[in-house]
């Protein structure tokens, strides 16, 4: 609050008060912090003036000062004045703020090599020094060097703070470190420090982006209990990993705990859930919170409306898509590229490819927006070229070049694919060697792309040898790439030579999906049916087909118990559960376990005919594995006891949840677990809506 401390000066001036020392270092720190160097400059000025000596802490605010407002160049000058035989000296905290400003600026390197000089200077690394670098290690993704830091910040008698260990969980957590955060986080208390709203934050974040809600909330309930009290930040994170798994009705009712709290939703809380009802394809719901959001005053940053207009433009519902565009526009909102491309990629999916052409000419005449990147174009060339429109491609390239519009290596690869699908392999090829001369070399999706154009028109061998061209120049193929490979194979009867392939591709690490199993158990029952017409694979396998699959596929390679997990699966989704259970008891007889997707489509079965009893056994089963049931199982599970009564199998199962997410606070989580696995409510969650608006234009406490 400098201004304020500054008009503070002012009266003590006016009503006769001389100031001392310390006022003006507080004043000229204060003003620095907030980048106002110039005016803090006049205060040194004036600190001279009415004879007080400058001393380091004033030079070192001025460093500071420059550092904020990203001077590095006049921040090393100060330095050298500093440095100076006559100078005020330099100390940890002189180094530490310039070190902060080049690791700002990215100059990490530069940051390190100043931190090593300090002992020169009679300066040793302080706590916050240690920090500011673990987090410029954590920023740039390389967790184990800040771990390292760590290391030699302890074992130079600098004991982490709590600044330090937040930094620490944080960046573990956006690495998907989650157990290690997790330790961080009890190591810290061990010590004695207080984790503050911030820690929490960071670890309730990386739990809810795992999908862990429970341990989540565990984690608000510790939280309230140490009268660590929760922000806005916190209830967002919440709602979004509730969104994430597909509970955006239990994520809209925490408006009830924010409201409870004292506290008001933001736009990004609005934001959320409206990106969760929108994957759960509750575009009425989206509807009702964006109109939430215009009752409530708060000014939309246009991610909610885009995020609607995308969803519906995925739908083909491209009048309505349109209808919140202009919406949108109407309210002041200004759209962005990612709106418009959107819109124009829903035209292009929906064969709207003239309405396509309209939109982006409208956007490219107006003197408003100016395009920065080639996404729009790429989905008219990539419609044109689905169309066999090559000249209409080609046209649109010509328009993207001609407004200063980069083509990226998607571009290249939209038009190779565009060649391929008319079987100009020549041109494709042309445009190949187009891209590698223009500084955009192939990735995975270019390569496969031409390996499929090969396949399609009968140069299988080229394709291979193009294969052996991308593993040579670096870029390892995909599932994808070698999926192809194998279904051109099969497709023409060489299922030897397919699952040759199949074979390569275990050697070079690369994991087969289910469409590369598919492929090869297809080919295996063409290869034996009399009758070769058009069947789903996994209606006619039988018994011996299942058994040659296993048998073919493991000398290939392929570990038995992903086999057994496709095969498990396969027969599930086409109703053969009397077989899929068989299939699942022979694999454990063979010393295997169902994956936690097959065991997710067990217990939903188990479920959906009434067979809970069975279904916890199943579950039990996993824990044993080292595999946790999804909260949707558990959900389903608990809905379908509640029904029958059985209220002691609910707390016992409910018991086993909290101790598998190692739930700690046994006693204030139980209200959470209650509210998580109850049915959704819709009404209740339109209730609640209203009831926050009309707080709203009644004037909400501000606390």
């Amino acid at each position: 609050m400098a201004f304020e401390a500054f008009s503070v000066y002012e009266r003590m001036g006016e009503d006769g008060f001389e100031l001392g020392v310390m006022d003006y270092r507080n004043l000229v720190n204060g003003l620095c912090k907030n980048g106002f160097v110039r005016g803090a400059e006049m205060f040194v000025s004036r600190v001279v003036k009415v004879g007080f000596g400058l001393d380091v802490y004033f030079c070192s605010s001025l460093v500071l000062g420059y550092c904020r407002r990203g001077e590095m160049k006049e921040a090393f000058q100060e330095f050298d004045v500093l440095c100076e035989r006559d100078g005020c000296g330099v100390n940890e905290v002189t180094f530490t703020v310039l070190i902060h400003g080049l690791c700002e600026r990215g100059k990490v390197s530069e940051a390190f090599r100043l931190k090593e000089v300090m002992g020169e200077f009679g300066c040793r690394a302080s706590i916050r020094t240690y920090s500011v670098l673990i987090k410029a290690m954590c920023d740039a993704g390389l967790i184990d060097k800040a771990m390292c830091l760590l290391d030699e910040m302890m074992n130079n008698q600098n004991d982490p703070n709590g600044h330090t260990f937040t930094i620490l969980i944080d960046g573990l957590c956006k690495t998907g470190r989650i157990e290690e955060a997790n330790g961080m986080f009890r190591k810290m208390m061990k010590n004695g420090l207080i984790p503050g709203t911030v820690t929490f934050n960071a670890l309730i974040n990386g739990y809810c982006k795992d999908g862990r809600v429970v341990t989540a909330f565990d984690l608000l309930a510790m939280m309230e209990k140490r009268n660590s009290r929760p922000n806005i930040r916190t209830y967002n994170e919440l709602m979004g990993g509730l969104c994430r798994i597909g509970k955006p009705y239990k994520a809209m009712a925490l408006l009830r705990k924010i409201i409870d709290n004292g506290l008001w939703p933001e736009t990004l809380t609005y934001n959320i859930l409206v990106d969760g009802f929108c994957r759960e394809g509750q575009l009425d719901m989206a509807f009702r919170l964006l109109k939430s959001m215009d009752r409530l005053n708060l000014k939309s940053d246009g991610f909610a409306y885009t995020t609607v207009i995308d969803w519906l433009s995925k739908e083909g519902k491209l009048d309505q898509a349109n209808g919140i565009l202009g919406l949108m526009m109407k309210k002041g909102i200004d759209p962005d590229e990612v709106t418009f491309t959107a819109l124009i990629d829903g035209c292009c999916k929906n064969g709207k490819t003239e309405t396509a052409v309209m939109i982006l000419n409208e956007i490219i005449r107006s003197t408003n927006f100016s395009l920065t990147g080639p996404h729009m174009f790429n989905s008219l060339i990539d419609a044109f070229g689905k169309d066999m429109k090559l000249g209409q491609g080609n046209a649109m390239l010509g328009k993207m070049l001609k407004h200063g519009i980069t083509p990226s290596v998607v571009t290249y690869t939209i038009l190779i694919d565009g060649f391929c699908r008319t079987g100009d392999i020549n041109r494709s090829l042309e445009v190949f060697e187009l891209m590698k001369g223009c500084n955009c070399p192939p990735n995975v999706f270019t390569y496969t792309v031409l390996i499929n154009g090969y396949c399609q028109n009968g140069r299988v061998e080229e394709a291979e040898k193009l294969l052996q061209t991308m593993k040579n120049t670096g870029v390892s193929p995909n599932v994808i790439t070698y999926t192809i490979l194998i279904k051109t194979y099969v497709k023409s009867g060489d299922l030897k030579h397919g699952f040759e392939i199949l074979n390569d591709m275990v050697k070079d690490k690369c994991q087969p999906n289910h469409e590369t199993f598919s492929a090869l158990l297809e080919g295996l029952i063409l290869s034996k049916s009399v009758n070769n017409g058009s069947f789903t694979v996994f209606k006619n396998m039988g018994y011996t087909h299942a058994a040659e699959f296993l048998q073919k596929s493991g000398d290939s390679g392929v570990g038995e118990s992903d086999l057994y997990n496709f095969l498990i699966t396969g027969l599930y989704k086409v109703g053969r559960i009397h077989e899929g259970d068989e299939l699942a008891q022979e694999m454990v007889k063979n010393g295997y376990f169902p994956d936690i997707s097959v065991c997710s489509q067990i217990l939903e079965h188990l479920c959906r005919v009434g067979k809970f009893d069975q279904c916890v056994l199943m579950m039990k089963e996993m824990f044993d594995h080292g595999l946790m049931p999804s909260f949707a199982s558990y959900c389903s599970l608990v809905h379908g006891f509640q029904k029958e009564g059985k209220v002691q199998e609910v707390q016992s199962l409910m018991s086993d949840l909290l101790c598998k997410a190692c739930v700690e606070d046994r006693d204030g989580v139980p209200a959470y677990m209650k509210f998580l696995v109850d049915f959704d409510e819709h009404d209740e969650c339109l209730e609640l809506l209203r009831v926050v608006e009309e707080r709203n234009h009644q004037g909400r406490l501000v606390i």
